[in-house]
């Protein structure tokens, strides 16, 4: 049976059908038309709780690429600059004046470091990567699942209203069938009382109905994660019937295809994967480490280092001289050496100046040098042993989790299969008692016209026409709600 609004507005009541098809034409004209699956779309694009989730899978992504990028060498460039202040410094009772002096540096080393650990770690990264993905694709599901039930939940309220509605008419005939019997002497005014109290409880339950269903709606948009339109629709339909598959295939397809399941079953791998790298702390690990580098240092006042070297030349001079005059005073030939030759020139002074400029960039360069070490952990206080205990714990812990959920899935698929089934042959029952509640009805209101039972017998058939199109209603939504509760323990549709 295809369960459209039209077809269960006209099953709910047996009121003009002139009016009810205008009220739909209305309501046709009345705003924007939204389907399940245009809902579902919209949650998992705005559906925050899902977009978090989504995040996740960005950071596992993240965590990959910086896992991959330990395989490789790192670089480290270092440039420094010094300024030190010159002054005056005691050297054996001898005082000596400095000068301000700048100095440089650079320093570009290769460092590469490898244990099994970050071996392994690629492979755990890829894991979690593909743990995410399972949470984003539960996270779907749930958000895909949410939106289903209240969107049948938003439709279940809505036909609530419009039964109401077709009781407020229903009234509104009775009042004016009791108002005619009472104007020709047939009826009393009590029972026109009575006829206006029914009505207004029915006005009243109208209202309520409405202001349920409009909350309902908002409810719906608010898992989407969207604002609501104005006098939005909801116009998906479905068909009610007796389900065609097993509960044995629905169950083997649950084992299957589960996202619950799948995420539990990519945290068991990632888990088991961070106990081999824990374990691989026990291993030696290789650091290679090279570099280059260079540096400057020169004095602020280059007529410092002049002075200095003219200092120097004019003593060797003065010390030449005086050495010739005691070989002439003992009677021996001067030195071969010419001292007049001995003098500080200008060149040498242009020479000290160059020398001398170096910061920031002329640097003087170091000796390359290389490094290899092999590490050995012998003894760190037992925390490997701790990682150790801590990884399997996890990894337990997430076999125990896999099989907790295993057997809450076959619990919940088995319940929503029986709730199904169930609710299929309950539609049928349901109906069938609408259908006698409406022929009873009719029946005292025309026992009622022709003067044959009381208008108390009316407003009972009124009340147990009321009752059991409303467990028709939550029937029929009982079997849709059930659909979708068994759809989602799967991870696919059924129909």
């Amino acid at each position: 049976m295809q369960l459209t609004s039209v077809a269960l507005l006209a099953s709910l009541t047996a009121v003009s059908l002139t009016s009810m098809a205008s009220a739909q034409a209305r309501d046709s004209l009345s705003g924007p038309a939204l389907t399940l699956e245009e809902a579902q779309s919209l949650a998992r694009r705005f559906n925050p709780d899902h977009q978090q989730i989504r995040n996740n899978r960005r950071v596992a992504t993240a965590a990959l690429r910086s896992a991959y990028g330990n395989l490789l060498p790192s670089a480290d460039l270092l440039f420094q600059g010094q300024l030190r202040e010159g002054g005056t410094q005691p050297i054996n009772g001898v005082t000596f004046e400095s000068s301000d002096v700048r100095q440089s540096s650079y320093w570009l080393g290769l460092n590469y470091n490898i244990s099994a650990a970050t071996l392994l770690s690629p492979r755990v990264q890829k894991a979690n990567v593909a743990a995410a993905d399972a949470d984003v694709a539960l996270s779907g599901e749930v958000v895909h699942a949410g939106v289903a039930q209240q969107y049948l939940s938003t439709l279940q309220a809505e036909a609530r209203a419009t039964l109401q509605d077709s009781l407020v008419v229903t009234s509104e005939a009775q009042l004016e069938l009791v108002r005619a019997r009472a104007a020709v002497g047939s009826g009393t005014q009590l029972d026109v009382a009575r006829a206006e109290v029914t009505l207004g409880q029915a006005r009243v339950q109208a209202l309520q109905a409405h202001n349920a269903a409009a909350i309902e709606k908002l409810r719906l948009f608010e898992r989407m994660g969207v604002q609501q339109p104005a006098n939005v629709r909801l116009i998906s339909t479905f068909a009610v019937a007796e389900p065609t598959f097993t509960l044995q295939s629905v169950l083997d397809m649950a084992q299957r295809r589960s996202p619950a399941l799948e995420a539990l079953r990519s945290r068991d791998r990632s888990a088991s994967l961070v106990v081999r790298q824990a374990q691989s702390q026990y291993l030696p690990a290789l650091s290679l480490n090279t570099g280059w580098g260079g540096y400057t240092y020169e004095f602020t006042n280059s007529n410092f280092l002049i002075e200095q070297q003219r200092l120097g030349i004019e003593g060797q001079r003065a010390n030449c001289f005086f050495m010739d005059s005691l070989r002439v005073g003992a009677n021996l030939p001067p030195s071969s050496r010419n001292c007049s030759l001995i003098a500080f020139s200008p060149s040498q002074a242009d020479r000290i100046r160059s020398e001398n400029s170096q910061f920031p960039f002329n640097f003087t360069k170091q000796p390359m040098a290389f490094t290899a070490t092999v590490s050995l952990p012998l003894f760190d206080g037992f925390t490997r042993e701790q990682r150790v205990q801590e990884a399997q714990a996890g990894r337990s812990n997430a076999r125990y989790q896999l099989r907790a959920r295993e057997l809450q899935l076959t619990q919940e698929v088995t319940a929503a299969y029986l709730t199904l089934t169930t609710a299929a042959r309950t539609v049928a029952l349901q109906g069938q008692n609408a259908e006698k509640a409406r022929e009873e009805l009719n029946l005292a209101q025309e026992r009622y016209r022709v003067g044959a039972s009381t208008f108390l017998e009316v407003t009972e058939a009124r009340a147990s026409l009321e009752r059991a199109e409303t467990e028709r209603i939550n029937a029929i939504y009982d079997y849709h709600k059930a659909f979708a509760a068994l759809e989602s323990a799967v991870g696919r549709s059924l129909r």
